[in-house]
């Protein structure tokens, strides 16, 4: 019977966040060590290690399940989260195993190690030696290195954004990787990139546009012969690292050259259109007239914050949405969610029905979003930010905003939470006792995960630009790891 290493290992850094991500903010989030944790958190849920487990039954696989850990994404993970999450993979290695399945994110930066899926495989081939195949799995906003592709033999990103398609994509690894110690393909990967920051669209799948497009191509490649994998990454753009930005890794069986062929013919498509976003740019002022406007249908306007997406390390306390709204007289609207620990201990204190009089918000650097918003409000509900994700994305998962409050302002109901989160699901709505099918507005903080959800209920969707962490205006940022001349940073022929 082969014994497969299951880790699930992810984190998305955001290296311009003030906020360093430590081992709490694992726990806050996911951090299950072992087979009996990791199976009980995870089995049946539409993730990757949920995908995983279940090939391996049907394959009829032994396994170990050392570590499952995800945090909301935020600045450089400390080094002794590193440690604590690396150690329990490597000290699992003092066992033989015939081949190893890793999910990733791919854009995760620890202290010591900007490349820190490149390192943690480094490490792993080390113990293991070359002969033991790994398989891993990306978020498509992962920033591939060479160093990933040397030491993983199969590579494959998500290929939907919202990704709502982890599971699937874990079942296409495991049956790669069964197809290897079978005997039938000796898969290894390549990368190819391009001197931009820059392209796919962001990595959009819910338009027809440049990453759709890139997809179709990559089905089409992955007909031939020797082809087993096109992964087409958009990369993350928030990292101070020299290999950010977007990419294409092919797995192949036995054809190198035409695997290269493929990853440049799709990178120099990339290029061509790396200036074609699809990504509407509202302004406050903007969102407020629309949302000022009479509407019968009986949806909500859905708001999106995109520049303080806590899925993209943004801060998840910007204000100046909610400042606009409020002047504005926006009516029955709901927030989710400043993130503000202080403000939901002084809404505990006072109690449910108590008004209060805060600053919520903007704590954290206002320069970003703006500072902090005083309010007079009502607490309507104070809870601990338990729920489970009803989906599509990440349907079965436990999660936990922290500890809550609704602070009822005017005719806006704003959660405030203690643990920074994207929002993704009505249960951040429906957990608090918010309907959101029977508001006018809502906003969430999000870029794009949102839309899973939210667009099915909403009659339009806008998104903000609020100048928080997640804002496309790059030039704010000092990227002095960069490899360099790159587009848009630098005037390239």
């Amino acid at each position: 019977m082969p014994r497969l290493l299951l880790v699930h290992i992810s984190h998305e850094t955001n290296t311009f966040s003030r906020l360093k991500t430590d081992l709490a903010a694992f726990q806050r989030r996911m951090f299950h060590l072992g087979d009996a944790s990791v199976i009980q958190a995870m089995r049946g849920t539409r993730t990757e290690i949920a995908g995983f487990l279940d090939a391996a039954e049907t394959y009829g696989w032994d396994v170990r399940l050392p570590i499952s850990a995800a945090a909301t994404p935020n600045g450089t993970v400390t080094e002794e989260a590193w440690e604590a999450l690396t150690r329990p993979v490597l000290d699992a290695l003092a066992e033989p195993f015939d081949g190893i399945l890793i999910a990733f994110h791919g854009a995760m930066v620890a202290e010591g190690a900007d490349d820190a899926e490149g390192e943690l495989l480094t490490r792993i081939r080390e113990r293991i030696g070359p002969k033991v195949p790994i398989a891993i799995t990306l978020d498509l906003h992962a920033n591939v290195t060479e160093t990933m592709c040397r030491h993983a033999d199969i590579v494959i990103a998500y290929r939907t954004y919202p990704h709502i398609d982890q599971y699937e994509r874990a079942q296409q690894a495991a049956a790669l990787m069964k197809r290897t110690l079978d005997g039938e393909i000796r898969p290894q990967a390549v990368v190819v990139n391009r001197p931009t920051l820059l392209g796919f669209d962001g990595g959009k799948t819910t338009i027809e546009g440049v990453m759709t497009e890139a997809l179709r191509r990559a089905d089409a490649f992955e007909k031939e012969p020797g082809i087993l994998v096109v992964s087409v990454h958009a990369g993350f753009t928030r990292s101070n690292i020299r290999d950010a930005g977007p990419s294409v890794a092919v797995t192949h069986d036995g054809q190198p050259e035409r695997a290269r062929a493929i990853a440049d013919a799709l990178m120099d498509y990339c290029w061509e259109n790396r200036a074609n976003s699809s990504t509407q740019r509202t302004t406050v002022g903007e969102a407020v007239s629309i949302a000022r406007r009479p509407d019968a249908s009986g949806k909500p306007l859905v708001l999106a914050d995109y520049t303080d997406n806590p899925g993209g390390g943004g801060y998840g306390d910007a204000t100046n949405l909610l400042r606009g709204l409020l002047a504005g007289g926006v009516r029955d609207v709901a927030v989710s969610s400043i993130t503000d620990p202080e403000a939901v201990e002084a809404c505990r204190k006072a109690g449910v029905g108590a008004t209060v009089e805060l600053a919520i918000g903007g704590k954290i650097d206002p320069e970003f979003g703006g500072p902090p918003l005083p309010v007079k409000g009502v607490v309507r509900y104070l809870g601990d930010g338990e729920l489970t994700f009803d989906g599509p994305m990440s349907k079965g998962v436990r999660s936990n905003m922290g500890k809550v409050a609704v602070l009822q302002v005017g005719e806006m109901e704003i959660i405030l939470a203690s643990n920074r989160f994207q929002t993704i699901d009505r249960q951040h709505f429906l957990s608090v006792g918010i309907d959101p099918t029977k508001k006018n507005v809502l906003v969430v903080k999000s870029s794009q995960h949102f839309r899973a959800t939210f667009a099915p209920m909403a009659r339009r969707v806008l998104t903000v630009d609020t100048g928080a962490l997640t804002t496309p205006e790059l030039s704010r940022f000092d990227f002095s790891k960069l490899r360099r001349p790159i587009w848009p940073l630098d005037p390239l022929p």
